[in-house]
């Protein structure tokens, strides 16, 4: 076939430009002086020089690499002196060549590099050879196990390429390498750093997770096993592929032979052999606090950089906030609810009515799976696909335990300094490693609600000031109309502020929302503590409609129990050395102003009325509570989120429970309130922590100042009348039937869900999960309250089934005990990077990465 003319025209075109290029090249060639020419020759050596020069900067420093021999990672503890973690480079454990079998040795130098204590670094023989045969078509490695070792140490500055210049930084690195250490500490160096998949690293780590014993102990054809991997760890992965590593191994067996250190009959004799492996995983030790830790790596690894240190090598020692006692009973008490919530979810989600094929819920699930989108991306018809994954058995049971799985978030905080002193982000770091503390963003309902009533006593109004319980009706953009509900109809009786805040009346809180405006809740909120999240000034805001973090609402109510001062969460109190030579030191940063003394004073006395009486009493009738605390519950639309956070001068703690996925719930309106889904967790830390008197149980709150006598004795007659009208210890979260501000109403009937208004954005309402029996008290039905939109905490039953009635364990406090053996962004608006040891704002996570523990 004929070449078109525009192509053969390109060809002579070219032709024509070399000739003329040749023709330059030779007329200057022959122009150059003796003279120049000597002056060329001798540009080429400086031009080496200049070279191996820039090669030097460019590669690992001497001191870099004493550094990464001696691996001496940072090392975090608790502020009691337990250990949290070490920052390794990985999963490995050193062991001096000692320790070593010689089979490895053996095995490693017959088969990578025979005249390893020949050399200086680079084999020149075998590099020569590896660019013939590379040339030649059959590519060839040449790296000497020195140059290997920089490429292991150095993945970043030397890399990994197939190019002239890593080649250069590699031999570079591997002269440095040979220049400061003895050839047995370059083959210890190796055989500790040298990846062996499965998250192994190092032989001691290899040989345990392929054959279950330590490096000392393997043999002839296990050395031969585990080195052959090197030359490809996935291709010659003898659990994934057992032939090819038998002969990768045989290969070792024979180069071993031929360097003469393995007799020619032992090779015949072993060369039959199978692997014969005893495999098991080698897992990173988590430690008692992974998600803190997680968080505090970033910010670590930060300030190692800027300040000339390796989080790696410089043997820093981290002195953080953590308590290591107050640490484990938080995974206890979150360990222990826990179970008992997922009893509940298990036992809901396991009926037919919930977890069926026809529910719409589990139908859009696995449509969202990957098996579903998998199929689809085959060829396979949706419908297909979606009607085969339905009536798979196993499929099934596996998404419903994955997506019915209950997770919750704990933090507890000093709010005198901002320490923290406890921190767990998921039931299970491994199974979940999100962190519902920091990372999560959840509604949080009535835990909002304190915002709204300080923001009124900022405007004037006192915790006596009235309003009516009427039904509420506020205009919105658009025409729409908003009307917050509680479960009961409104009593239209007068109801103090305090008494609305107690018993987390939506229809009170709203018109409190009201008369301030949201955008000055916005600005109380933002000023005691939630600055990250985005919080949208709309009235529905009053009832925790946007979602902010454990972290931030924790952090908020620190501020109140600082009397409105404001401290942002603090992690670390000091870095030093492993001789205790102080490095930095990390003091708090200085108070800042949040909210009015007094105002916030008030606030907290308000809030003690939610423990003494209202939705939280169930930290006095049950965990046994009795020392100056206040707090609040919160409980989102449908039950999704359930939360609760207490105050007490010495210690503010929070936790949050609820799924994942914010459609799947509890499915028990029982259950699901933070009153009881997020409170017990609190309650039996703080329980523990009282009784073991980590705090002082006599500390009290700072009181607010009346503005008069009468004011003064108004409240005092008020709280006292409450007092000898209140229900006894056995009515667990029971409610006065005196209070004006819960008017009696029949109880629903078992698993009857009252009617409700939603006023929040929230998942659709799940069938079932009503409310369960009760007694009456004589003289009428006790009162009973649901929040409808955002909240569920309102006063409930006189009386709830136990849970041996329920058929679940009880999830009574532990015992106060003594501790078990060995368990003894500062907001700124000019956008500023968060002080050192304060834990980083969202938009400067890029710059603190958060890797794997120990990753």
């Amino acid at each position: 076939m004929p070449l078109p003319p525009s192509f053969t025209a390109a060809i002579a075109q070219l032709q024509s430009l070399l000739r003329q290029g040749w023709q330059a090249l030779r007329q200057f060639l022959a122009t150059r002086t003796r003279r120049q020419w000597w002056q060329a020759a001798a540009c080429v050596p400086v031009f080496l020089v200049l070279l191996l020069g820039v090669l030097v900067l460019l590669t690992p420093s001497l001191s870099d690499i004493r550094k990464a021999k001696e691996d001496n990672p940072a090392q975090i503890l608790s502020a009691d002196g337990k250990e949290l973690a070490l920052f390794t480079r990985s999963n490995r454990r050193w062991i001096p060549l000692a320790q070593i079998s010689p089979n490895v040795v053996k095995a490693l130098i017959a088969t990578e590099d025979h005249r390893f204590y020949e050399h200086h670094g680079l084999d020149w023989r075998r590099t020569a050879a590896s660019v013939v045969y590379t040339l030649s078509g059959d590519r060839q490695g040449g790296s000497t196990i020195t140059q290997q070792l920089a490429r292991n140490l150095y993945p970043e500055k030397v890399g990994r390429d197939a190019t002239l210049s890593r080649k250069l930084k590699e031999a570079v690195t591997a002269y440095k390498i040979e220049a400061l250490y003895t050839k047995d500490e370059i083959l210890e160096t190796y055989l500790n750093t040298v990846p062996f998949l499965y998250n192994a690293f190092g032989i001691e780590m290899a040989a345990r997770t392929y054959f279950d014993k330590g490096a000392d102990k393997l043999t002839v054809l296990e050395a031969a096993t585990l080195v052959g991997m090197l030359k490809g760890t996935s291709y010659y992965n003898p659990v994934r592929n057992p032939e090819r590593a038998v002969q990768r191994r045989n290969t070792v067996l024979s180069q071993m032979v031929k360097r003469e250190v393995l007799a020619e009959a032992e090779f015949d004799r072993l060369k039959t052999r199978p692997l014969r492996l005893d495999f098991e995983r080698q897992e990173i030790a988590e430690g008692p606090a992974p998600h803190f830790v997680r968080a505090l790596r970033g910010w670590l690894v930060d300030w190692a950089d800027s300040h000339g240190y390796d989080i790696h090598s410089d043997g820093l020692v981290v002195h953080t906030t953590v308590d290591s006692r107050m640490q484990a009973w938080a995974n206890q008490a979150v360990a222990r609810h826990g179970r008992t919530l997922q009893a509940v979810a298990q036992r809901n989600w396991s009926q037919a009515s919930a977890w069926g094929a026809q529910q719409p819920l589990v139908q859009t699930l696995v449509k969202e799976s990957s098996a579903y989108r998998s199929a689809v991306a085959s060829g396979e018809a949706p419908a297909e696909a979606l009607k085969r994954l339905l009536i798979d058995r196993a499929f099934m049971a596996a998404l419903r335990e994955e997506k019915t799985r209950i997770q919750a978030g704990f933090l507890a905080m000093d709010p005198r300094n901002g320490h923290i002193l406890a921190w767990v982000g998921s039931r299970d770091y491994k199974q979940d490693p999100f962190d519902h503390v920091q990372q999560a963003r959840r509604q949080p309902g009535s835990t909002f609600k304190p915002f709204v009533y300080g923001a009124a006593l900022l405007n004037g109004s006192r915790p006596s000031d009235t309003l009516e319980d009427k039904a509420v009706e506020i205009p919105l953009s658009g025409g729409q109309i908003w009307r917050p509900t509680d479960a009961q109809p409104p009593s239209n009786q007068a109801m103090t502020l305090a008494d609305g805040l107690a018993y987390s009346k939506n229809t009170i809180t709203a018109q409190v929302m009201q008369q301030v405006g949201p955008a000055k809740v916005v600005r109380l909120a933002r000023s005691l503590g939630v600055r990250d999240s985005a919080l949208d000034a709309v009235p529905a805001l009053a009832l925790g409609s946007s979602p902010v973090s454990l972290q931030e609402m924790v952090t908020a109510y620190a501020s109140l129990a600082r009397s409105g001062q404001y401290l942002p969460p603090v992690m670390v109190t000091r870095i030093t050395n492993r001789d205790g030579d102080v490095l930095a030191e990390f003091a708090p940063a200085r108070a800042e102003a949040a909210m009015d003394t007094n105002a916030a004073n008030a606030l907290v006395d308000m809030l003690r009325g939610v423990i003494d009486k209202g939705t939280g009493r169930a930290i006095r009738s049950t965990y046994g509570i009795h020392a100056d605390v206040a707090g609040k519950t919160g409980t989102t639309q449908g039950n999704a989120d359930g939360w609760f956070i207490l105050m007490h001068p010495q210690l503010v703690t929070g936790a949050w429970a609820g799924f994942n996925d914010g459609r799947i719930t509890l499915r028990s309106d029982y259950w699901g309130q933070g009153a009881r889904s997020a409170l017990p967790m609190v309650g039996d830390f703080t329980n523990r922590v009282l009784g073991t008197r980590r705090i002082d149980a006599q500390a009290r709150f700072a009181e607010p100042e009346h503005s008069d006598w009468w004011g003064n004795l108004v409240d005092g007659l008020r709280e006292r009348i409450q007092g000898w009208w209140g229900s006894t210890p056995e009515d667990e979260g029971a409610v006065q039937d005196h209070a004006p501000s819960a008017p009696r109403r029949p109880a629903p009937a078992p698993d009857a869900s009252p009617p409700a208004t939603p006023s929040t954005p929230a998942a659709p309402p799940m069938p079932g999960g009503g409310w369960p029996g009760r007694e009456q008290r004589p003289g009428g039905p006790a009162p009973v309250t649901r929040d409808p939109d955002t909240s569920h905490d309102g006063p409930v039953e006189e009386r709830t089934p136990t849970l041996q009635e329920q058929g679940l364990p009880a999830p009574a406090p532990a015992p106060v005990q003594p501790p078990p053996a060995g368990q003894d962004g500062a907001y700124n608006p000019y956008n500023l990077p968060p002080l050192p040891g304060q834990l980083p704002r969202p938009q400067d996570r890029e710059a603190y990465p958060m890797p794997p523990l120990g990753g």
